[in-house]
Protein backbone atom coordinates (compact mmCIF):
# COMPACT_ATOMS: atom_id res chain seq x y z
CA UNK A 1 0.00 0.00 0.00
CA UNK A 2 1.73 3.57 -0.87
CA UNK A 3 0.75 6.73 1.53
CA UNK A 4 1.02 9.82 -0.10
CA UNK A 5 2.38 12.66 2.11
CA UNK A 6 0.07 15.20 3.15
CA UNK A 7 0.88 18.82 3.26
CA UNK A 8 0.55 20.98 5.96
CA UNK A 9 -2.57 22.92 4.11
CA UNK A 10 -3.81 19.55 3.52
CA UNK A 11 -4.18 18.68 6.83
CA UNK A 12 -5.37 22.14 7.54
CA UNK A 13 -8.43 21.84 5.06
CA UNK A 14 -9.33 18.19 7.09
CA UNK A 15 -9.45 20.22 10.68
CA UNK A 16 -10.92 23.10 8.78
CA UNK A 17 -13.83 20.77 7.68
CA UNK A 18 -14.37 18.59 10.83
CA UNK A 19 -14.40 22.34 13.12
CA UNK A 20 -10.86 21.90 14.34
CA UNK A 21 -8.67 24.26 12.73
CA UNK A 22 -9.25 26.94 15.54
CA UNK A 23 -8.04 24.76 18.08
CA UNK A 24 -5.17 22.32 16.56
CA UNK A 25 -3.14 24.79 17.95
CA UNK A 26 -0.25 24.46 15.02
CA UNK A 27 2.26 27.45 14.69
CA UNK A 28 3.07 28.63 11.80
CA UNK A 29 6.35 30.19 9.99
CA UNK A 30 4.17 32.22 7.62
CA UNK A 31 5.62 35.99 7.56
CA UNK A 32 3.93 38.46 9.63
CA UNK A 33 1.75 40.87 7.42
CA UNK A 34 4.07 43.59 5.92
CA UNK A 35 2.50 46.33 8.02
CA UNK A 36 3.13 44.33 11.05
CA UNK A 37 6.75 43.61 10.15
CA UNK A 38 7.14 47.27 9.16
CA UNK A 39 6.23 47.93 12.79
CA UNK A 40 8.78 45.67 14.54
CA UNK A 41 11.72 47.02 12.41
CA UNK A 42 11.09 50.94 13.34
CA UNK A 43 10.56 49.40 16.96
CA UNK A 44 13.62 47.39 16.52
CA UNK A 45 11.66 44.80 18.17
CA UNK A 46 13.30 41.03 17.74
CA UNK A 47 10.81 38.39 16.02
CA UNK A 48 11.51 36.16 19.35
CA UNK A 49 10.61 39.13 21.92
CA UNK A 50 6.85 38.71 20.40
CA UNK A 51 3.89 36.25 20.37
CA UNK A 52 1.05 36.63 18.13
CA UNK A 53 -1.96 34.99 17.62
CA UNK A 54 -5.00 35.88 15.54
CA UNK A 55 -8.02 33.18 14.69
CA UNK A 56 -11.62 33.02 14.29
CA UNK A 57 -13.59 33.20 17.47
CA UNK A 58 -15.88 30.06 16.91
CA UNK A 59 -12.49 28.11 16.31
CA UNK A 60 -13.80 27.01 12.99
CA UNK A 61 -10.85 27.61 10.57
CA UNK A 62 -7.07 27.62 10.58
CA UNK A 63 -5.52 30.77 12.49
CA UNK A 64 -5.35 33.51 10.36
CA UNK A 65 -1.89 34.72 12.04
CA UNK A 66 0.20 32.67 14.48
CA UNK A 67 3.30 33.39 15.43
CA UNK A 68 5.28 31.77 18.41
CA UNK A 69 2.03 30.93 19.85
CA UNK A 70 3.04 27.70 21.49
CA UNK A 71 5.97 29.98 23.87
CA UNK A 72 5.00 30.44 27.48
CA UNK A 73 5.11 34.33 28.35
CA UNK A 74 4.35 36.86 31.21
CA UNK A 75 1.18 37.93 29.88
CA UNK A 76 0.75 41.02 32.59
CA UNK A 77 -2.99 42.27 32.98
CA UNK A 78 -4.33 40.35 30.06
CA UNK A 79 -4.08 37.27 32.95
CA UNK A 80 -7.18 38.58 34.39
CA UNK A 81 -9.34 37.15 31.51
CA UNK A 82 -8.44 33.98 32.82
CA UNK A 83 -9.67 34.92 36.19
CA UNK A 84 -12.07 36.22 35.53
CA UNK A 85 -13.54 33.70 32.62
CA UNK A 86 -13.05 31.22 35.51
CA UNK A 87 -15.52 33.04 38.08
CA UNK A 88 -17.86 34.11 35.77
CA UNK A 89 -17.98 29.69 35.18
CA UNK A 90 -17.66 28.51 38.81
CA UNK A 91 -19.59 31.23 40.22
CA UNK A 92 -21.82 32.83 37.77
CA UNK A 93 -22.72 36.14 36.44
CA UNK A 94 -25.10 36.76 39.42
CA UNK A 95 -22.80 35.65 42.23
CA UNK A 96 -22.37 38.83 44.96
CA UNK A 97 -20.39 39.01 48.38
CA UNK A 98 -21.91 39.70 51.36
CA UNK A 99 -20.53 41.05 54.43
CA UNK A 100 -22.68 39.74 57.42
CA UNK A 101 -22.83 42.11 60.38
CA UNK A 102 -23.40 40.69 63.49
CA UNK A 103 -24.39 41.80 67.58
CA UNK A 104 -23.87 40.75 70.68
CA UNK A 105 -26.04 41.88 73.11
CA UNK A 106 -29.02 44.30 73.60
CA UNK A 107 -30.08 47.23 72.29
CA UNK A 108 -31.82 49.85 74.70
CA UNK A 109 -32.38 53.32 74.36
CA UNK A 110 -30.17 53.97 71.55
CA UNK A 111 -27.13 51.88 73.45
CA UNK A 112 -25.89 48.39 72.11
CA UNK A 113 -24.50 46.66 75.27
CA UNK A 114 -21.79 44.72 73.71
CA UNK A 115 -19.81 44.33 70.27
CA UNK A 116 -20.54 45.19 67.15
CA UNK A 117 -18.67 42.72 64.47
CA UNK A 118 -18.27 43.04 60.81
CA UNK A 119 -17.23 39.97 59.13
CA UNK A 120 -15.02 40.38 55.39
CA UNK A 121 -15.98 37.36 52.85
CA UNK A 122 -13.91 39.08 50.24
CA UNK A 123 -16.38 42.04 48.80
CA UNK A 124 -13.78 43.53 45.89
CA UNK A 125 -15.44 46.81 45.72
CA UNK A 126 -16.67 47.76 49.63
CA UNK A 127 -15.96 51.89 49.06
CA UNK A 128 -16.61 54.28 51.42
CA UNK A 129 -20.24 55.52 49.86
CA UNK A 130 -21.20 51.27 50.74
CA UNK A 131 -19.67 51.75 54.35
CA UNK A 132 -21.32 54.28 54.67
CA UNK A 133 -24.69 52.62 54.16
CA UNK A 134 -23.42 49.99 56.27
CA UNK A 135 -23.33 51.76 59.03
CA UNK A 136 -26.28 53.71 58.48
CA UNK A 137 -28.10 50.04 58.44
CA UNK A 138 -26.62 49.11 61.88
CA UNK A 139 -28.34 53.04 62.87
CA UNK A 140 -31.13 52.43 61.43
CA UNK A 141 -31.66 49.10 64.20
CA UNK A 142 -31.62 51.46 66.68
CA UNK A 143 -28.35 51.84 67.67
CA UNK A 144 -26.44 55.44 68.00
CA UNK A 145 -23.88 54.38 71.03
CA UNK A 146 -21.66 51.05 71.41
CA UNK A 147 -20.69 50.29 75.34
CA UNK A 148 -18.47 47.37 73.44
CA UNK A 149 -16.29 47.33 70.78
CA UNK A 150 -16.53 47.51 66.84
CA UNK A 151 -14.63 44.31 65.64
CA UNK A 152 -13.39 43.56 61.86
CA UNK A 153 -13.37 39.84 61.15
CA UNK A 154 -10.98 39.54 58.18
CA UNK A 155 -10.21 35.50 58.84
CA UNK A 156 -11.83 34.10 55.94
CA UNK A 157 -8.79 35.16 53.37
CA UNK A 158 -5.44 33.86 54.60
CA UNK A 159 -2.79 36.09 53.15
CA UNK A 160 0.26 37.29 54.33
CA UNK A 161 0.85 41.02 55.10
CA UNK A 162 3.37 42.50 52.23
CA UNK A 163 5.41 45.79 51.86
CA UNK A 164 2.84 47.67 49.22
CA UNK A 165 5.91 48.62 47.45
CA UNK A 166 7.55 45.87 47.06
CA UNK A 167 7.02 45.19 43.35
CA UNK A 168 7.68 48.41 42.12
CA UNK A 169 8.51 50.74 44.02
CA UNK A 170 5.78 52.65 44.58
CA UNK A 171 3.93 52.15 47.67
CA UNK A 172 1.68 54.99 47.30
CA UNK A 173 -0.67 53.64 44.12
CA UNK A 174 -3.85 52.08 44.92
CA UNK A 175 -3.55 49.43 42.85
CA UNK A 176 -0.73 48.19 44.78
CA UNK A 177 -2.82 47.56 47.91
CA UNK A 178 -2.74 43.67 49.21
CA UNK A 179 -6.05 41.69 49.13
CA UNK A 180 -8.21 41.48 52.32
CA UNK A 181 -11.07 39.80 53.15
CA UNK A 182 -12.51 42.94 54.90
CA UNK A 183 -11.36 45.35 52.22
CA UNK A 184 -12.28 48.81 52.71
CA UNK A 185 -11.99 51.77 49.87
CA UNK A 186 -8.69 49.68 48.64
CA UNK A 187 -6.98 50.74 51.69
CA UNK A 188 -6.93 54.43 50.26
CA UNK A 189 -7.73 57.31 50.89
CA UNK A 190 -9.58 60.09 48.40
CA UNK A 191 -9.09 63.73 48.69
CA UNK A 192 -11.16 66.21 46.83
CA UNK A 193 -9.49 69.90 46.39
CA UNK A 194 -12.64 72.51 45.53
CA UNK A 195 -10.69 75.62 45.03
CA UNK A 196 -12.27 79.07 46.22
CA UNK A 197 -10.19 82.10 44.43
CA UNK A 198 -12.54 84.64 46.48
CA UNK A 199 -10.18 83.36 49.51
CA UNK A 200 -7.23 82.03 47.50
CA UNK A 201 -7.91 78.26 49.16
CA UNK A 202 -8.71 75.28 47.68
CA UNK A 203 -10.97 73.27 50.51
CA UNK A 204 -9.55 69.56 51.06
CA UNK A 205 -12.29 66.63 51.95
CA UNK A 206 -11.17 63.20 52.93
CA UNK A 207 -13.04 60.38 51.65
CA UNK A 208 -13.13 58.11 54.52
CA UNK A 209 -12.91 60.47 57.30
CA UNK A 210 -9.83 58.41 59.25
CA UNK A 211 -9.56 58.21 63.10
CA UNK A 212 -6.13 59.41 64.51
CA UNK A 213 -5.30 61.11 61.98
CA UNK A 214 -4.84 64.89 61.50
CA UNK A 215 -5.87 66.04 57.82
CA UNK A 216 -5.40 69.38 56.90
CA UNK A 217 -8.52 71.01 55.42
CA UNK A 218 -7.24 73.63 52.96
CA UNK A 219 -3.98 74.58 51.18
CA UNK A 220 -3.56 78.02 49.74
CA UNK A 221 -3.77 78.56 45.95
CA UNK A 222 -1.51 79.92 43.73
CA UNK A 223 -1.11 81.15 39.97
CA UNK A 224 -0.25 79.29 36.59
CA UNK A 225 -0.87 76.74 35.00
CA UNK A 226 -3.17 73.76 36.53
CA UNK A 227 -0.05 71.22 34.88
CA UNK A 228 0.96 68.81 37.75
CA UNK A 229 -0.92 70.10 40.57
CA UNK A 230 0.04 66.90 42.65
CA UNK A 231 3.76 67.78 42.56
CA UNK A 232 2.93 71.42 43.27
CA UNK A 233 0.69 70.43 46.51
CA UNK A 234 4.12 68.74 48.14
CA UNK A 235 1.90 65.90 49.99
CA UNK A 236 3.49 64.56 53.01
CA UNK A 237 1.63 61.19 53.88
CA UNK A 238 5.03 59.55 55.48
CA UNK A 239 3.53 60.11 59.31
CA UNK A 240 0.51 57.67 59.98
CA UNK A 241 -1.00 59.98 62.05
CA UNK A 242 -1.26 63.47 59.70
CA UNK A 243 -2.02 64.27 55.77
CA UNK A 244 -0.61 67.61 55.14
CA UNK A 245 0.52 69.56 52.11
CA UNK A 246 3.84 71.43 51.68
CA UNK A 247 3.32 73.73 48.85
CA UNK A 248 -0.09 74.92 46.84
CA UNK A 249 -2.73 74.41 44.40
CA UNK A 250 -3.05 76.19 40.88
CA UNK A 251 -6.08 78.38 40.92
CA UNK A 252 -6.39 77.48 37.18
CA UNK A 253 -7.26 73.79 38.02
CA UNK A 254 -11.00 73.06 38.43
CA UNK A 255 -11.85 70.70 41.44
CA UNK A 256 -9.80 67.18 41.42
CA UNK A 257 -9.74 64.22 43.42
CA UNK A 258 -6.93 62.64 44.42
CA UNK A 259 -6.79 58.96 45.88
CA UNK A 260 -3.61 57.71 47.62
CA UNK A 261 -3.03 54.65 49.56
CA UNK A 262 -2.60 54.74 53.08
CA UNK A 263 0.57 54.54 54.48
CA UNK A 264 0.23 52.02 57.17
CA UNK A 265 -2.20 49.87 55.36
CA UNK A 266 -2.68 47.81 58.06
CA UNK A 267 -4.27 50.08 60.61
CA UNK A 268 -6.44 51.48 57.36
CA UNK A 269 -9.73 49.40 58.37
CA UNK A 270 -9.55 50.32 61.33
CA UNK A 271 -9.27 54.19 61.34
CA UNK A 272 -11.94 53.58 58.23
CA UNK A 273 -14.47 52.61 60.50
CA UNK A 274 -13.78 54.38 63.43
CA UNK A 275 -13.77 57.82 61.67
CA UNK A 276 -16.85 57.10 59.75
CA UNK A 277 -18.68 56.08 62.55
CA UNK A 278 -18.19 58.95 64.23
CA UNK A 279 -18.61 61.11 61.29
CA UNK A 280 -22.30 60.35 61.64
CA UNK A 281 -22.83 60.87 64.77
CA UNK A 282 -22.27 57.29 66.48
CA UNK A 283 -20.46 56.84 69.36
CA UNK A 284 -18.07 54.86 70.70
CA UNK A 285 -17.22 53.72 74.53
CA UNK A 286 -14.59 51.00 73.28
CA UNK A 287 -12.10 50.65 70.26
CA UNK A 288 -12.02 49.17 66.62
CA UNK A 289 -10.11 46.77 67.00
CA UNK A 290 -9.34 43.15 64.77
CA UNK A 291 -10.89 40.01 66.15
CA UNK A 292 -13.32 37.12 65.60
CA UNK A 293 -17.12 36.40 64.90
CA UNK A 294 -17.62 34.36 68.27
CA UNK A 295 -18.89 31.00 67.49
CA UNK A 296 -21.63 29.53 69.07
CA UNK A 297 -20.51 25.86 69.08
CA UNK A 298 -18.71 23.24 66.89
CA UNK A 299 -21.11 20.96 64.96
CA UNK A 300 -20.80 17.53 66.24
CA UNK A 301 -20.21 18.61 69.90
CA UNK A 302 -16.54 17.41 70.17
CA UNK A 303 -14.40 20.44 68.86
CA UNK A 304 -13.72 18.59 65.67
CA UNK A 305 -16.32 19.84 63.81
CA UNK A 306 -17.23 22.95 61.38
CA UNK A 307 -17.73 25.90 63.30
CA UNK A 308 -21.38 27.65 63.81
CA UNK A 309 -21.89 31.36 63.62
CA UNK A 310 -24.77 33.10 64.75
CA UNK A 311 -26.95 34.69 62.86
CA UNK A 312 -26.23 37.96 61.39
CA UNK A 313 -28.65 40.66 61.68
CA UNK A 314 -28.04 41.45 58.12
CA UNK A 315 -26.15 41.14 55.10
CA UNK A 316 -24.84 43.72 53.03
CA UNK A 317 -24.81 42.90 49.59
CA UNK A 318 -22.20 43.80 46.44
CA UNK A 319 -22.98 44.08 42.55
CA UNK A 320 -23.32 40.89 40.78
CA UNK A 321 -19.91 39.29 39.67
CA UNK A 322 -21.24 40.76 36.17
CA UNK A 323 -20.67 43.82 37.08
CA UNK A 324 -17.78 43.67 39.51
CA UNK A 325 -15.53 42.21 36.42
CA UNK A 326 -16.50 45.45 34.46
CA UNK A 327 -14.23 47.23 36.77
CA UNK A 328 -11.65 44.86 36.74
CA UNK A 329 -10.81 44.44 33.22
CA UNK A 330 -12.03 48.03 31.73
CA UNK A 331 -9.88 49.36 34.44
CA UNK A 332 -7.14 47.18 35.22
CA UNK A 333 -7.88 46.63 39.00
CA UNK A 334 -5.29 44.59 40.53
CA UNK A 335 -6.59 44.35 44.10
CA UNK A 336 -10.20 43.54 42.82
CA UNK A 337 -8.89 40.64 40.58
CA UNK A 338 -6.79 39.02 43.54
CA UNK A 339 -10.25 39.33 45.56
CA UNK A 340 -11.77 37.66 43.01
CA UNK A 341 -9.09 35.25 42.64
CA UNK A 342 -9.34 33.99 46.40
CA UNK A 343 -13.16 33.76 46.16
CA UNK A 344 -12.74 31.36 44.47
CA UNK A 345 -11.30 28.58 46.82
CA UNK A 346 -13.63 30.33 49.19
CA UNK A 347 -16.47 29.82 47.11
CA UNK A 348 -16.04 26.75 45.10
CA UNK A 349 -12.70 25.27 46.75
CA UNK A 350 -10.94 22.60 45.51
CA UNK A 351 -10.41 19.41 47.48
CA UNK A 352 -6.57 19.20 49.77
CA UNK A 353 -4.32 16.35 49.40
CA UNK A 354 -5.68 15.24 52.78
CA UNK A 355 -9.89 15.11 51.71
CA UNK A 356 -10.25 18.05 53.40
CA UNK A 357 -11.42 21.57 51.95
CA UNK A 358 -9.45 24.47 52.97
CA UNK A 359 -10.11 25.82 56.01
CA UNK A 360 -11.33 21.98 57.31
CA UNK A 361 -11.96 22.15 61.09
CA UNK A 362 -13.16 25.43 61.20
CA UNK A 363 -15.11 28.02 58.68
CA UNK A 364 -13.97 27.72 55.07
CA UNK A 365 -10.28 30.14 54.59
CA UNK A 366 -9.54 31.79 51.28
CA UNK A 367 -5.44 31.25 50.29
CA UNK A 368 -3.81 31.64 47.07
CA UNK A 369 -2.36 27.66 46.57
CA UNK A 370 -5.93 26.84 47.01
CA UNK A 371 -6.98 29.23 44.61
CA UNK A 372 -4.36 28.16 41.86
CA UNK A 373 -5.77 24.64 42.53
CA UNK A 374 -8.96 25.62 41.66
CA UNK A 375 -8.23 27.05 38.82
CA UNK A 376 -6.20 24.68 37.64
CA UNK A 377 -9.02 21.70 37.73
CA UNK A 378 -11.27 24.09 36.12
CA UNK A 379 -8.48 25.00 32.99
CA UNK A 380 -8.07 20.66 33.02
CA UNK A 381 -11.82 20.57 33.10
CA UNK A 382 -13.33 23.12 30.63
CA UNK A 383 -10.16 23.70 28.93
CA UNK A 384 -7.86 20.90 28.01
CA UNK A 385 -4.85 19.33 29.19
CA UNK A 386 -3.11 21.79 26.87
CA UNK A 387 -0.74 25.18 27.68
CA UNK A 388 -2.11 24.89 31.50
CA UNK A 389 -1.04 28.31 32.53
CA UNK A 390 1.23 29.49 35.40
CA UNK A 391 -0.86 31.28 37.84
CA UNK A 392 0.24 33.17 40.54
CA UNK A 393 -2.42 35.62 42.02
CA UNK A 394 -4.69 36.21 39.68
CA UNK A 395 -3.77 39.92 38.33
CA UNK A 396 -0.91 39.65 36.45
CA UNK A 397 0.80 41.84 38.88
CA UNK A 398 3.32 39.34 38.60
CA UNK A 399 6.93 38.02 37.44
CA UNK A 400 5.59 34.24 37.51
CA UNK A 401 2.62 34.26 35.68
CA UNK A 402 2.85 32.92 32.25
CA UNK A 403 0.35 31.61 29.52
CA UNK A 404 0.58 30.97 26.10
CA UNK A 405 -1.21 32.30 23.09
CA UNK A 406 -2.54 29.71 21.50
CA UNK A 407 -3.43 28.94 25.13
CA UNK A 408 -5.22 32.24 25.69
CA UNK A 409 -6.97 32.21 22.07
CA UNK A 410 -8.57 28.74 22.87
CA UNK A 411 -9.94 29.90 26.65
CA UNK A 412 -11.29 32.89 24.97
CA UNK A 413 -12.85 30.74 21.88
CA UNK A 414 -14.44 28.78 24.67
CA UNK A 415 -16.30 31.60 26.34
CA UNK A 416 -17.29 32.77 22.85
CA UNK A 417 -19.23 29.70 22.42
CA UNK A 418 -20.43 29.92 26.20
CA UNK A 419 -23.82 31.70 27.42
CA UNK A 420 -21.35 33.86 29.52
CA UNK A 421 -20.17 34.90 26.42
CA UNK A 422 -21.67 38.49 26.74
CA UNK A 423 -20.54 38.99 30.08
CA UNK A 424 -17.02 38.80 29.42
CA UNK A 425 -17.32 40.71 26.44
CA UNK A 426 -19.45 43.93 27.80
CA UNK A 427 -16.34 43.44 30.69
CA UNK A 428 -13.54 44.63 28.46
CA UNK A 429 -12.39 47.68 27.50
CA UNK A 430 -13.84 49.14 23.97
CA UNK A 431 -11.53 50.82 21.66
CA UNK A 432 -11.45 54.18 21.52
CA UNK A 433 -14.57 54.54 23.68
CA UNK A 434 -13.69 53.46 27.38
CA UNK A 435 -11.56 51.71 30.21
CA UNK A 436 -7.69 51.50 29.37
CA UNK A 437 -8.58 51.57 25.68
CA UNK A 438 -10.19 55.02 26.02
CA UNK A 439 -7.20 56.61 23.47
CA UNK A 440 -7.19 53.80 21.53
CA UNK A 441 -8.75 55.36 18.28
CA UNK A 442 -7.96 52.93 15.21
CA UNK A 443 -11.49 52.05 14.19
CA UNK A 444 -13.09 53.07 17.15
CA UNK A 445 -15.39 50.70 18.91
CA UNK A 446 -14.87 47.76 16.67
CA UNK A 447 -12.28 45.99 19.06
CA UNK A 448 -13.10 44.71 22.92
CA UNK A 449 -9.88 43.90 24.45
CA UNK A 450 -7.73 43.81 27.63
CA UNK A 451 -4.42 45.44 28.00
CA UNK A 452 -1.56 44.56 30.03
CA UNK A 453 1.42 46.24 31.23
CA UNK A 454 4.76 45.65 33.28
CA UNK A 455 8.22 46.50 33.01
CA UNK A 456 9.48 44.52 30.19
CA UNK A 457 5.92 43.52 29.58
CA UNK A 458 3.18 44.65 26.80
CA UNK A 459 0.12 42.79 25.99
CA UNK A 460 -3.02 42.51 24.41
CA UNK A 461 -5.98 40.10 24.42
CA UNK A 462 -9.98 39.83 23.13
CA UNK A 463 -12.19 40.22 20.47
CA UNK A 464 -11.60 41.98 17.20
CA UNK A 465 -15.10 42.88 14.97
CA UNK A 466 -13.43 42.83 11.20
CA UNK A 467 -15.04 44.75 8.29
CA UNK A 468 -16.01 41.14 6.88
CA UNK A 469 -18.56 40.54 9.52
CA UNK A 470 -16.06 37.66 11.38
CA UNK A 471 -15.15 37.74 14.24
CA UNK A 472 -11.94 36.90 15.82
CA UNK A 473 -9.72 36.49 18.88
CA UNK A 474 -6.16 38.34 18.92
CA UNK A 475 -3.40 37.60 21.26
CA UNK A 476 -0.65 40.07 21.38
CA UNK A 477 2.08 39.66 23.98
CA UNK A 478 5.79 41.11 24.36
CA UNK A 479 8.38 40.38 26.64
CA UNK A 480 11.33 42.30 26.45
CA UNK A 481 13.22 45.18 27.82
CA UNK A 482 11.92 47.41 24.96
CA UNK A 483 8.23 46.17 25.52
CA UNK A 484 6.79 49.47 25.31
CA UNK A 485 7.83 49.77 21.82
CA UNK A 486 5.55 47.29 20.84
CA UNK A 487 2.52 49.25 21.08
CA UNK A 488 2.74 50.42 16.99
CA UNK A 489 3.21 46.82 16.49
CA UNK A 490 0.06 45.43 18.32
CA UNK A 491 -1.88 48.90 16.63
CA UNK A 492 -0.79 47.49 13.22
CA UNK A 493 -1.39 43.68 14.19
CA UNK A 494 -5.21 45.20 15.58
CA UNK A 495 -5.77 47.16 12.53
CA UNK A 496 -4.83 44.43 9.92
CA UNK A 497 -7.39 41.88 11.79
CA UNK A 498 -10.01 44.65 11.62
CA UNK A 499 -9.58 45.15 8.20
CA UNK A 500 -10.15 41.47 6.85
CA UNK A 501 -12.39 41.44 4.14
Amino acid sequence: MTFMPFSLQSVRRVLTLLGLGGLCGLATAQGLPPAVEAAMVRANLPRDAVTLLVVDAEGRQAPRLSHRASVQMNPASVMKLVTTYAALDLLGPAYSWLTPVYMEGAVRDGTLYGNLYIRGLGDPKLVTERLWLLLRRVQGLGVRQIAGDIVLDRSAFEVTETDPGSFDGEPLRPYNASPDALLLNFKSVSMTFVPDRGIRTAQVHFEPPLAGVDMQASVPLSNGECGDYRAALKADFANPARIRFLGTYPASCAEKTWSVAYVEPKTFGLRAIGGLWREMGGQLAGTVREGRVPSLANGNGNGAGPELLPEPVFELSSAPLAEIIRDINKYSNNVMAQQLFLTLSLAAPAPAPNGQRSGAGGTPRATEEASRAVLRRWWLERIGPEDVPVVDNGSGLSRRTLITAQGLGRMLQTAYRSPLMPDLMASLPLNGVDGTLRNRRILAGSAHLKTGSLRDVTALAGYVHAASGRRYVLVAIANHPSAEAARPVFDALLEWTMRDR
